[in-house]
């Protein structure tokens, strides 16, 4: 064997050794599922390291020289504005709430006519690393290094959320103590930097798209194993569940949580505003060729976004079939009554530190029969999840071994597939607005390789320690996704706006402006914890940009009546004799 490949030996063995200890003998994650995981987190490692071989230039390292395959660039955003949240989420928001939470899927052609034919055609006309270096040419530096900072935090928020929400993830999965939650994201967290800091953007890409395919093929398997169970496809509800809540067309006021019209129309503003602002998603467009590849990426973006989109939510119908179906009912019983019981319980878990009675306790206490004492018993003990649990659950428990493994990766690939893009994108930034334009001697292309790498190392360490914090955040995790990327996005979004389409933005107007959609967001997504309001999270990313944008164009009219047009007219009149 080769120096190389006993290290590559070496590292497997390493990352399988705690698979083998906590797996499963009868049923569950198992030693065979382990491997496959440890062979997909090496694969992606070696193709990090593979690409890193090859990289020559910065160019390299941020955009893959600019000549990137629009399929792949297309595919990567999908992966990327996906992550483990959404794909966890998606099929637990349908299996709780309803399927309206999709209805946004329908504003996915308003996006494209918005963004891809009005809006890119001006983003392509700069070709930059970072995307905030837009804004210093109208609005000044110090708006090019605000939208670096609020970029920054965004993201940084974003990814220890997801990251939190992965590890909790893959510790119900394993069926492993919670205790082990930080070394998980530790792991998964490792692994994305090293492959990041090593393969840049390139390497994001193509494991985005690896990532994709596992991803897609875990929700079909999921569904062809339930369909198979249930004989066909009777797990397709035929009436409204009585667990979904009603999901008008338009909300009855602003407090009903999800509508039609709301999903469409937060869909549309939260896309549009993170393609047009966002450093993971502009860095990717200057990664193609030109505007007509830029959005060919695009529409396979939201293609791709689509059919998994509409896949996932199916596989939350058929999660919440699956489990109905599994859940035993109340029991009928013969030495007493189910009223009695729940009394007993009532008081035996006050006493007794919250544990439950088992089938020994129920006989003693109550004196109840065998069988109505196991009845109660197993009813009791019986497995209850949240909607949120269902999809990694069945992963870990209803998938053949080996599958479960590849499934398991599949959800380890959600995560990094945000961390990965969210480390490269804030690489960049820091590299090109906060360190190369302060710097009085150029760095070589070599030293600005290892500068970007290190700072990518800094950064996924702090996303790893930062995770812990994510605890704090109420609600599901649809909500928690949608109280995180809704503070910063479209404030950040309205300096694009003023930057590249106002043409004269006056810096005072676009600094209250930015200011006011940044308090309203924080108001909508944290005033119901406090008491203030019951205003649905579905309209966080719509009053901000509203706010933001007619503070900024009345303060634009009051403070820059005139434009430059009529300022050059009376400049050339006063001049006259």
């Amino acid at each position: 064997m080769t120096k190389g490949g006993k290290s590559s030996f070496a590292f497997f063995t390493v990352l399988c050794t705690p698979g083998l200890l906590f797996a499963s003998e009868g049923g569950g994650v198992g030693a065979i599922d382990y491997g496959v995981l440890g062979l997909y987190i090496l694969g992606t490692i070696f193709l990090g390291y593979f690409i890193s071989k090859k990289q020559q230039s910065r160019s390299d390292y941020f955009t893959g020289g600019g000549n990137m395959s629009s399929i792949l660039i297309g595919v990567s955003l999908f992966a990327t504005l996906l992550s483990t949240i959404s794909y966890l989420g998606m099929p637990g928001e349908a299996a709780g709430k309803g399927p309206v939470h999709f209805v946004g899927l329908i504003g996915h052609p308003l996006i494209f006519i918005i963004f891809g034919l009005l809006m890119l055609p001006k983003y392509m006309n700069h070709r930059v690393t970072s995307a905030y270096e837009l804004l210093e040419e109208k609005l000044g530096i110090e708006f090019r290094l605000s939208g670096g900072i609020m970029f920054l935090t965004l993201r940084l928020i974003w990814m220890a959320v997801l990251l939190k929400a992965a590890g909790d993830a893959m510790i119900t999965m394993l069926d492993i103590d919670q205790s082990w939650s930080l070394l998980v994201v530790a792991l998964i967290g490792l692994v994305a930097i090293i492959y990041t800091s090593l393969g840049g953007l390139q390497a994001v890409v193509i494991t985005d798209a690896m990532q994709t395919i596992l991803l897609y093929g875990g929700a079909v398997t999921v569904l062809v194993i339930i369909t198979i169970d249930f004989g066909g496809f009777s797990w397709i509800p035929t009436e409204w569940p009585d667990d979904w809540e009603d999901q008008p067309i338009f909300p009855a006021d602003l407090t009903t949580r999800v509508s039609w019209f709301g999903s469409i129309l937060t869909g549309v503003i939260w896309y549009v505003a993170t393609l047009g602002s966002d450093q993971t998603t502009v860095q990717r467009f200057m990664a193609t060729k030109d505007a007509k590849s830029a959005r060919d990426a695009i529409l396979w973006q939201l293609g791709v976004s689509v059919v998994v989109g509409i896949t996932l939510c199916f596989v939350g119908i058929a999660l919440m079939a699956h489990y109905k179906k599994v859940e035993p009912s109340i029991p009928t019983l013969t030495s007493g009554t189910w009223e009695e019981f729940e009394k007993f319980e009532t008081a035996y878990t006050e006493n007794h530190e919250e544990a439950k009675p088992n089938a020994e306790d129920i006989k003693h206490f109550l004196g109840w029969s065998d069988q109505d004492a196991d009845a109660c018993a197993k009813y009791i003990h019986r497995l209850q999840l949240k909607p949120d649990q269902y999809f990694p659950h069945f992963i870990a428990n209803g998938l053949p071994p080996g599958l479960t493994g590849l499934v398991i990766a599949a959800m380890f690939a959600a995560a990094m597939s945000s961390l990965d893009s969210g480390v490269n994108s804030i690489t960049a930034v820091v590299s090109t607005d906060f360190i190369e334009r302060n710097r009085k001697e150029k760095l070589s292309e070599k030293q600005q390789l290892l500068t970007a790498r290190f700072i990518a190392v800094v950064v996924g360490v702090v996303v790893v320690l930062g995770s812990a914090l994510t605890e704090f955040i109420q609600g599901n995790i649809m909500e928690v996704t949608a109280s995180a990327v809704n503070l910063l996005t479209t404030p950040i979004f309205g300096l694009f706006v003023y930057a590249l389409y106002f043409k004269n933005p006056h810096r005072v107007a676009v600094a209250i402006a930015t200011a006011v959609g940044i308090l309203t967001a924080v108001f909508l997504a944290f005033g119901d914890e406090f008491g203030i309001h019951n205003i649905s999270f579905q309209w966080i990313g719509p009053f901000s940009l509203t706010a933001n944008l007619a503070v900024g164009s009345i303060l634009n009219l009051l403070l820059n009546p005139k434009t430059p047009s009529q300022v050059d007219a009376e400049s050339t009149e006063s001049s006259q004799p």
